[in-house]
């Protein structure tokens, strides 16, 4: 097997729209994928095709070697699936919520499994704790074990840490480091840029469509951004104005300063030239990066929601 997976022409309609329209994607084993894009853009419907939950309205493809269309018993048995809602019982302990799903996937030495289960995630003290009593942080480590019971070959994550402190969110992240060396294929979706980040590649969907792929310096230069960093007072009184100038792609606020992009540098400093006027402003170049490119994106992505007329 050269790829975990392997899909190409991968497409999903509902009511007339294409959730997922056309995509294409290749991911090697053990490597890390991001997945981004703004809510709607088609991720989690991406992740339920590629493990066999959902079947593809047209593509065709493979994951861990096998077919996605007629072997999605066999995909989910080697697949661990952690959804954006916690899926487990909330009455349970987390001992008895991982014994259970042990069960589910009939594994020869159930205590055993659940035991190393336990000591991975540093659950062993909190195991008889009901999962409804644990915070965020550790609903997300139950989830994870869960998910690596049955010692499964990729990891499909559906925006695993969404609400979880910054503690939580470091360690989930080294434990998956940890896996992907161990030759596990992780895809990933998160809204995170520092997430991002630590990912080995990226791809960004919008509406269904991928609009960029590869390495976090690959994205950033097929990009071609130019980007202009302004700080001063009063900052938030120049975004509108300046979002309506031609050749403005994005204005966004980081910390102190606003991100002012486009991909043609002429008129950019067109629009930045009436506020070199005021001495209370800093103006300067700076370098994009993956939130300046996202936003670039999705800004130039035509919605493809779909209203019904009378």
């Amino acid at each position: 097997m050269t790829q975990a997976i392997s899909v190409q022409g991968l497409s999903k309609h509902y009511g007339g729209r294409a959730v997922v329209d056309r995509l294409d994607m290749a991911l090697a084993p053990g490597r890390i994928c991001g997945f981004l894009g703004p809510n709607g853009s088609g991720k989690t419907t991406t992740l339920r095709m590629l493990c066999g939950l959902l079947t593809p309205d047209a593509g065709s493809g493979s994951c861990l070697g096998l077919d996605i269309r007629t072997e999605g018993p066999q995909i989910r048995r080697q697949v661990g699936y952690m959804t954006q809602r916690f899926g487990l019982y909330e009455d349970l302990s987390i001992r008895e919520n991982l014994d259970f799903i042990a069960r589910l996937f009939e594994l020869p030495k159930r205590r055993q499994a659940v035991d190393q289960a336990l000591e991975r995630l540093e659950l062993t003290a909190r195991q008889k704790q009901l999962a409804g009593t644990l915070s965020g942080g550790w609903k997300q480590r139950l989830a994870l074990a869960a998910c690596l019971l049955h010692e499964p070959r990729l990891l499909l994550l559906d925006e695993p840490t969404a609400g979880v402190d910054p503690k939580a969110r470091r360690d989930f992240w080294d434990e998956i480091h940890r896996l992907a060396a161990q030759g596990i294929t992780v895809l990933v979706s998160t809204h995170y840029m520092d997430e991002a980040e630590r990912c080995h590649e990226l791809m960004y969907i919008a509406y269904g469509r991928v609009l960029a792929r590869g390495t976090q310096a690959q994205i950033i230069d097929a990009a071609a951004l130019s980007v202009w960093s302004i700080a001063g007072p009063d900052l938030q009184a120049l975004v509108e104005p300046l979002k309506r100038q031609p050749g403005v792609q994005s204005v966004a606020a980081f910390g102190n300063t606003l991100h002012v992009a486009g991909d043609d540098d002429a008129l950019l400093q067109t629009a930045l030239a009436p506020l070199r006027a005021h001495e209370e402003l800093q103006i300067s170049r700076a370098s994009a990066n993956l939130e300046d490119v996202f936003i670039s994106l999705i800004g130039r992505s035509q919605d493809n929601f779909v209203t019904e007329t009378a």
